[in-house]
């Protein structure tokens, strides 16, 4: 099976072929560091960082770049506001996006590039551009010519013309010194008591779409000596905010001074709403990743918000509500992170008998994403994952496959604890977690085993204040259900039971209005 991918630019799925074979340049465009890292943030990473993890696991080696914009006009009012400088708030916020998406388990970039490191390329682009005709200075600023680029508007299907017909007339001092009014910024002209480098057009910053396009060509560029730069990357990558203009901007200064693609497949990740609406701080649902990790109770774990994002496609838009947060936390360690510490589990129950079978289970006899061989998965859920997410990445499709392994794995757990052995062989059952671990670190979902709650934290099993609820408040929230059911008010009753879920209580109903509950 080979992978089909949906490509913005053809806008169709297409078989995916890299430029070398085995290899894969993928270049991911990052944040502009002005603030904490966003919900739109962990959506976009997240679905980066999936799509990376299964080309590994298939084999591609992966060269994955993702920029820092710590050049633009928000760092600069950010800065003005705290009296401060540019260069301090972008790496404070710089180090701040890098621990929130760490904590979503998201992997470190293989290489992360710089505006301010990439100056002389940046300048050295815009230089080609003038020389071939395409960008010209205008009082201190460089602009692009838009209309000189043939392919103009091919990425996001916008036509000139058409955009021209639609304007609403309004001409800023911007644009009185353009040629024309869709001209977009290279260089910008230095403003007093702005930072400035200095330039052949005298002193000033780049503008944003050509940092993309020179960093690119920087990292990816393997051309010798005199040769022209051709610098085509495999995979092209970001929100789809950015398709147009910045994406279509990089491909109009890229592709006009190498004359070669910039890159083979652009790929797009769906905006994420709350609560129904655009995220906005205007209209006050606008959410951190930290804010929304360390809220006060009930509060997602890292591993339930990636869940929640996997559950939907990359390209199609996430709504972020509380019941959908509760109900993923529910899955996550109810199913998923209760099977995924299985194994680990029966290594921490010596009673005898069946569990001893399982006294090798231990961290690093099975460490996942290295099995001893093919044999040691299962065939028939490899094959369901792998089909899936050659399909274009489809993740809700595969994050299937694995629960149904946790459920499986679940069980068998149930029947020990109920019955006091499971209906198949320790082998087998040693099997599906393998192939549960693996496939589930495909996807980026792992279970610390030093976590506190977790199988092999000693505070887990011996001392219950390490617990968030109480037996006396979980009593609480059972009667309050009981109460809202009676009273028909079943979105109250949901809230409930989605909360308790949440915190690994399951709620058994039973006949004439008793509910049982165990952790």
């Amino acid at each position: 099976m080979s992978i089909v991918l949906y490509n913005t630019l053809t806008r169709k799925k297409e078989p995916f072929e890299t430029l070398e074979p085995g290899r894969v340049k993928m270049y991911c465009c990052g944040v502009t560091v002005y603030d904490y890292s966003h919900l739109g943030h962990a959506r976009c990473y997240v679905a980066w960082d999936t799509v990376r993890r299964y080309l590994l696991w298939r084999g591609y080696a992966v060269h994955y770049v993702q920029n820092f914009t710590d050049i633009d006009d928000k760092i600069l009012n950010r800065a003005k506001a705290e009296n401060s400088t540019m260069q301090t708030v972008a790496e404070r916020y710089t180090q701040a996006y890098l621990e929130d998406i760490a904590r979503l388990n998201v992997m470190e970039a293989d290489e992360y590039t710089y505006a301010t490191k990439t100056l002389d390329g940046i300048q050295r682009l815009i230089g080609e551009l003038e020389q071939k005709g395409y960008a010209y200075p205008a009082n201190g600023d460089v602009y692009y010519s838009v209309r000189k680029f043939e392919g103009y508007g091919k990425l996001s299907g916008r036509k000139l013309d058409d955009m021209q017909a639609g304007a609403s007339g309004r001409v800023t001092a911007e644009d009185s010194i353009k040629q024309d009014p869709f001209d977009f910024a290279l260089w910008k002209g230095a403003k007093e008591g702005e930072p400035f480098w200095e330039s052949p057009w005298g002193p000033g910053r780049p503008g944003w779409h050509i940092e993309c396009s020179a960093m690119i060509r920087e990292v990816f560029d393997t051309s010798q000596g005199d040769e022209r730069p051709q610098a085509t990357i495999d995979i092209h990558v970001g929100g789809s905010d950015l398709v147009f203009p910045h994406h279509e901007n990089e491909i109009a200064q890229s592709e006009a001074a190498t004359g070669h693609p910039l890159s083979r497949y652009w790929m797009h990740n769906g905006m994420v709403n709350v609560d129904g609406e655009k995220m906005s701080k205007s209209l006050g649902n606008f959410t951190t990743i930290r804010d929304l990790l360390d809220k006060p109770m009930p509060r997602p774990s890292p591993m339930a918000v990636r869940l929640f994002l996997l559950q939907a496609s990359y390209r199609k838009p996430v709504d972020f509500t509380e019941s959908a947060l509760l109900s993923a936390q529910g899955v996550w360690v109810s199913t998923l992170k209760r099977a995924l510490l299985f194994g680990y589990r029966q290594n921490y129950s010596k009673a005898g008998g069946w569990a001893s079978n399982y006294s090798e289970w231990t961290p690093g006899i099975f460490p996942a994403g290295s099995p001893e061989n093919d044999q040691d998965l299962l065939p028939e859920s490899v094959e369901a994952f792998q089909k899936a997410m050659d399909d274009d990445f489809n993740t809700p499709v595969a994050l299937a496959v694995i629960l149904d392994l946790a459920k499986s794995l679940n069980r068998a757990a149930n029947l020990r604890m109920h019955e006091g052995s499971p209906d198949e062989s320790p082998l087998a059952l040693q099997q599906k977690w393998i192939t549960l671990v693996e496939l589930a670190k495909v996807l980026g979902l792992e279970a610390d085993i030093s976590e506190p709650g977790s199988a092999g934290d000693a505070s887990s099993r011996n001392n219950s204040s390490q617990e968030n609820l109480s037996n006396n408040e979980i009593e609480e929230l059972v009667t309050q259900r009981r109460e809202a059911r009676v009273a028909k008010d079943f979105a109250e009753s949901d809230r409930i039971r989605d909360l308790l879920q949440a915190e690994g209580i399951t709620l058994i109903d039973k006949p004439g209005g008793v509910t049982e509950w165990h952790r």
